[in-house]
């Protein structure tokens, strides 16, 4: 892991991107003679000074080392671990703060426990978890115990089948009930007497079918779904899931 070396394998690790020349990238060329017009027009400064903002090279810090390291360090008291980065990084320099606020963004020090859940003391909003495949904020200091630990990998969402409705259009819709799937077919509601509801099991009047569906409408047909239908559903679900994550 060559831990005496953490400091210098950090900071040297080549740049990433590309060398191209600025006057290659599209559309750069017509942009910098608009921006040297402006400029020489108005005196702000000289053509020769005027820069590439869009670079096509960045900087890649190599940030395993520092990774592997806390991993190692897990289970210990966060002070004895602080202690020995910074005897092996010299954190007066520019260098050693530099890896400092690369080591900030691996571990949450401030954190608290709301109902055995844990949350950022600054951001309470979301849990504080690990989500697959990233790397950032993946430990965290124990408030009581003052120990080093990981933070908990964020669990996988499940399909939740039970109790689901699937519309399929206004007035259809697939309605799941202690685990078995009903085909359900709705009618407009009249606006004078009462109707049996096939799905509710109850009969409803106008203004009791507008509370119980948001519309004066009821089940007027309802039969069990195939199995054909059954695997559509399940394939719409796990689309509909998918699009709530993204949208998230």
């Amino acid at each position: 892991m060559s831990e005496h070396r953490l400091d210098r394998i950090i900071i040297e690790r080549p740049r990433g991107g590309r060398r191209i020349s600025s006057t290659r990238i599209t559309g750069y060329q017509k942009e910098l003679a608009r921006i040297t017009a402006v400029a020489s027009e108005e005196g702000l400064l000289q053509p020769y000074l005027i820069k590439t903002r869009n670079r096509t090279k960045y900087f890649s810090d190599h940030l395993a080392p520092l990774r592997r390291f806390l991993n190692s360090k897990v289970g210990k008291p966060w002070d004895l671990v602080y202690s020995e980065l910074c005897h092996k990084l010299d954190i007066t320099t520019l260098s050693g703060q530099h890896i400092l606020s690369h080591l900030w963004d691996f571990v949450e020090r401030y954190v608290i426990f709301i109902d055995g859940v844990l949350y950022a003391r600054h951001r309470q909003n979301y849990p504080l978890v690990r989500g697959q495949g990233q790397w950032r904020n993946r430990f965290y200091i124990h408030p009581e115990t003052g120990v080093l630990c990981l933070i908990p990998i964020a669990p996988q969402e499940r399909l939740q089948l039970v109790d689901d409705w699937l519309w399929e259009g206004s007035d259809r819709c697939y309605r799941q009930i202690e685990g078995i799937w009903y085909f359900v077919t709705f009618s407009s509601a009249p606006i004078k007497g009462k109707i049996i509801d096939l799905l509710l099991q109850s009969e409803l009047t106008y203004s009791t079918a507008q509370q119980e569906y948001g519309r004066p409408i009821y089940a007027c047909h309802k039969r069990h779904a195939t199995k054909k239908e059954i695997r559509t559903i399940r394939q719409k679900l796990k689309a509909r899931l998918k699009s709530r994550k993204k949208a998230s």
